[in-house]
């Protein structure tokens, strides 16, 4: 069955797989975004998005431009969100004001137009903390990490008595920690998504993306995903700049993976009211990630450590992909270094405006950095 499928913040870095993956099902793609200048910088279409995909430059928070848009719509991704913890910590009203009442805004509108299932993008950063097991072998949900300042105390979490504890995928059943403002935003935007779908008859799915890279990220945006912001240095032979020590762990998935699973939740049926992990299942280190980036760029500049912790950041954090394998029938298949390569590929033809120093300015003036 095809649909015609409405894109909120469609014209992004993930937008443009989503929209290009769906088109190749066969259906047909309307995308509402306010093109930021942040993310797009001046442009009037971005040139990542396919020629058929026809495009509403409006921001999800005008109440009869998304009801324009939403206008013999099927169904709906909802994308739309200002991204980046270290920035939502100052940039509070922006973030809250477009994440919650953007996400209220389309949910109004929704309300009077509602179409047949919505799948909205959550992020891993809900968690905080990933999960742990202590030393007896018990599993920790809300592990916290003490004093971070020049690393005293350690930047790993610690049990009650003072033991380490290892870090293990992070299924869904965990429950929220809300670390950062983006979290906490992109946690509402979950709730409301779960909410306000099944009382007006419109089926409801929300997907935590973990660490999403590939061609095509704003690689001028120094709040955007870790790898863009590592290749954005390299592109300017500038070493990649690492906070704390570099050997937090997180979880790398391709983009493709991600739009071909945001396709599988709009397409199969049963899901309504579910929640799902989007990772691949590996977990790597940050250093690791920036060595082996730096090699595929042809740039093995040995990335900066900064040995200091970011007030929002978190440890460890890496995805149990098992719920999401047997009910939403999806694995990431992307090979990890292949992925690199067609990074480092796209990254090549492009050009970066370095803005990771002037980011870091920000968050230590505004004592978010310790």
């Amino acid at each position: 069955m095809t649909e015609k499928v409405l894109i909120t913040g469609g014209a992004g870095f993930i937008g443009r797989f989503v929209a290009d993956e769906l088109l190749r099902r066969g259906h047909e793609v309307r995308v509402l975004d306010s093109l930021i200048e942040q993310v797009h910088g001046d442009c009037e279409r971005p040139a990542g998005l396919a020629d058929e995909v026809e495009l509403v430059r409006a921001d999800v928070r005008n109440g009869d431009a998304v009801m324009k848009a939403l206008k013999g719509i099927d169904s709906v991704v909802h994308l739309a969100a200002e991204v980046g913890v270290g920035q939502s910590m100052y940039a509070v009203e922006r973030y809250t004001s477009v994440n919650d009442v953007g996400t209220a805004v389309l949910f109004e509108k929704l309300i009077e137009q509602p179409v047949r299932r919505v799948v909205t993008a959550s992020s891993m950063s809900i968690y905080g903390e990933g999960l742990y097991r202590d030393a007896d072998g018990q599993l920790v949900e809300n592990a916290e990490r003490g004093s971070t300042a020049e690393g005293r105390g350690g930047w790993d979490p610690l049990d009650a008595r003072g033991r380490p504890l290892t870090p293990v995928a992070t299924p869904e059943w965990k429950r929220p920690n809300l670390a950062s403002i983006y979290a906490l935003n992109k946690y509402v935007q979950e709730r409301t998504t779960h909410i306000l779908s099944q009382p007006y008859g419109i089926e409801g799915v929300c997907l935590r993306l973990f660490n999403v890279y590939g061609p095509g990220q704003a690689l001028s945006n120094p709040y955007t995903g870790v790898l863009a912001i590592f290749a954005s240095r390299l592109l300017n032979n500038q070493a990649p700049m690492i906070f704390e020590d570099g050997e937090q762990r997180r979880d790398f998935v391709y983009v493709g993976d991600v739009a071909r699973a945001f396709a599988d939740a709009l397409e199969k049926p049963g899901l309504s009211g579910e929640t799902f992990n989007i990772g691949s299942g590996n977990d790597r280190s940050v250093t690791e990630v920036a060595t082996e980036l730096g090699k595929a760029m042809g740039k093995p500049l040995l990335p900066e450590i900064v040995g200091k912790a970011r007030i929002g950041d978190i440890r460890h954090c890496f995805c149990d992909t098992s719920k999401a394998a047997e009910q939403l029938g999806f694995r990431a298949t992307n090979d990890f270094q292949e992925g690199l390569a067609e990074l480092a590929e796209w990254v090549a033809e492009q050009t970066a405006e370095d803005r990771v120093e002037q980011a870091r300015a920000e968050l230590e003036a505004r004592g978010l950095v310790a």
